[in-house]
């Protein structure tokens, strides 16, 4: 093995993992018993003998894990760090590996943002193992600040339009519960929220989010109805390597990458009941283990809930644990109806219509008395959800300018359009023909959706479909969410 230049390459047959990881050490034997090792899993492993050619594989390639020895023919791994955080950043982890009386560098490496550090000699199994760990911890936090980014992409700011005096109180509980929330170092009280589907649940719950002190941290929405049920385990606790088939390598669930933020369990009613005495556990011990380890890891992520079913009749029935509702209903916001709420559909509808015109560039939109007659009439079943839908509609069908009562296609019956109404009366079902696959789809999924009063999950049931495939269709139709 040369000790300049790019000394080799070997790949693994595996392919597993799939991660780059370049091995700065000069030591050619060594170098190579590392690097044939980790192939051996997976990694895609390159070396380098000194200090100008691993600041070349850099530039070349950052690697999700570099090696790095202290010691190299040219200068120092420190210097080498040193470099590698002004160019890169953190993009890359590092993994020292440090020979006696190299303590001092060792500590030093840490503080420009070093992983940890193996003392020579080292033994390749625990070299194997702390790869593994560093990259997964590595994981983590880039997810960590990936949802992040997300959540402050998709929601520069919680919105939670109303005026109506249900509202105004609803906000202003939100507030002391935000409150409740408002030592980092103390977690909250689990937080249940009931209501119909689409009171704005989810928002209520990004509300308490954005009102505690966590408010930067991650926010990871959980919808237990959508998740499959051979694998909703794993996708909460996360699972070990191994731990069934098809499981390759470590996985961080979505409770564990929540971190110190917060945690919604959105249709929190649907969990399996098996998985409700574990949900129970983590609540009550404040610690969960992944799928195929016997490790308990700490989580301090606050938690919320969401339902539009009874959890206590549910509970008395005999399919909802008990004891982990009276765990979840420390503190309950019940969400108001759109019905009861007063003017508060002119507002929405206002504020609907806005945004639906901006975001296709079309004119400024006015509804006339007899479009406002009919939104203050109609039950609104749906609620919110409903209600942005059918503005977002209308105002794509009017492309801009008056909207008159007609164009919201709003039925007596509250439950369907006229046209859809008229069709079922005449061939005893939703007609379909004349469309083509996409509109006959489109319809038969709208018509769904207001049979059961916008209940995504009894909603994909009737069409015997998944909720994960009738979210992806209503997204693909815009039909609301």
């Amino acid at each position: 093995m040369k000790s300049e230049g790019l000394a080799g390459r070997e790949r693994g047959d595996h392919g597993g993992v799939g991660r780059r990881i370049l091995i700065v050490e000069d030591e050619g034997i060594f170098a190579r018993a590392v690097a044939k090792r980790l192939s051996r899993v997976g990694y895609d492993c390159v070396v380098a003998g000194d200090l100008r050619s691993a600041r070349g594989a850099v530039n070349d390639r950052v690697p999700d894990l570099i090696l790095l020895d202290m010691r190299l023919p040219d200068g120092s791994g420190l210097d080498f760090l040193a470099w590698l955080r002004e160019q890169h950043g953190n993009e890359a982890a590092v993994l020292v590996l440090s020979a006696f009386g190299e303590l001092e560098d060792a500590v030093a490496a840490m503080k420009l943002n070093a992983s940890d550090y193996l003392k020579k000699p080292i033994d390749l199994d625990e070299l194997q193992v702390n790869v593994e760990k560093v990259l997964v911890r590595e994981e983590v936090a880039k997810e960590l600040t990936r949802a992040r980014s997300r959540e402050r992409a998709q929601h520069p700011e919680v919105i939670w339009l109303g005026e109506d005096p249900k509202m105004l109180a609803i906000r202003q509980q939100a507030a002391r519960i935000g409150g409740l929330a408002g030592q980092a170092d103390v977690v909250p009280p689990t937080v249940l929220i009931l209501g119909e589907t689409g009171t704005g649940k989810d928002v209520a719950a990004r509300m308490l989010h954005a009102l505690s002190a966590r408010k930067d941290r991650p926010f990871v929405h959980v919808d237990c109805a959508s998740l499959p049920k051979d694998l909703i385990e794993a996708e909460l606790f996360g699972h070990e390597k191994g731990a069934f088939t098809h499981a390759m390598g470590e996985r961080v669930g979505l409770i564990e990458a929540a971190g110190d933020g917060t945690v919604f369990l959105d249709e929190v009613g649907e969990l399996p009941l098996e998985l409700q005495a574990k949900l129970l556990a983590i609540l009550e011990r404040r610690s969960l283990r992944r799928v195929g380890s016997s490790h308990e890891r700490r989580t301090d992520a606050w938690f919320i809930a969401a339902t539009n079913r009874d959890l206590k009749r549910l509970a008395a029935e005999g399919s909802f644990r008990s004891d982990l509702y009276f765990r979840l209903n420390v503190l309950t916001l019940a969400m108001p109806a759109l019905r009861d709420r007063g003017g508060d559909v002119h507002l929405l509808a206002d504020h609907f219509a806005r945004s639906t015109a901006t975001r296709y560039s079309l004119p400024a939109v006015m509804f006339t008395e007899r479009a406002r007659a009919a939104l203050e009439a109609y039950r609104w079943p749906g609620n919110v959800r409903e209600l942005k839908h059918v503005i977002e509609r209308a105002v794509l069908l009017v492309g801009g300018g008056r909207v008159d009562a007609a164009d919201l296609l709003l039925s007596s019956e509250g439950s369907a359009s006229a046209g859809e109404v008229a069709a079922a009366q005449e061939g005893g079902g939703l007609s379909v023909v004349g469309l083509t696959l996409d509109e006959a789809e489109r319809r038969l999924i709208e018509s769904a959706l207001h049979r059961t009063h916008w209940n995504v999950s009894e909603a994909a049931r009737q069409l015997g479909i998944t909720r994960m495939v009738m979210r992806h269709r209503m997204k693909k139709y815009n039909l609301g969410g």
